[in-house]
């Protein structure tokens, strides 16, 4: 089974939308917010490639990147096949 986890911030609305569109599809998530628990941000920085914005999106340990990007697939259709396993479960 799939697992996502979304690091993110309650004040950005990259978070918001990205969360909603995972929400939109039935998409259960671990959610992260580096604002609220910020020792967990150095972890999130590693895990993205030295990134520090958030969201940081990550799909069965595989860093998709942020809402940009996760939109990006959802535009390529190419979102679902990823979610596939956590969506049937």
């Amino acid at each position: 089974m799939a697992e996502v986890v979304v690091y993110s911030s309650m004040l950005c609305p990259y978070c918001v939308r990205a969360k909603k569109l995972l929400k939109s599809k039935g998409v259960a998530f671990n959610e992260i917010d580096v604002m609220m628990e910020p020792r967990r941000k150095p972890e999130m920085i590693e895990k993205a490639g030295g990134r520090t914005s958030v969201p940081q999106i990550f799909i069965d340990g595989e860093h998709i990147g942020g809402c940009d990007e996760l939109m990006a697939l959802e535009s390529a259709g190419k979102l679902d096949t990823k979610l596939e396993s956590r969506i049937a479960s």
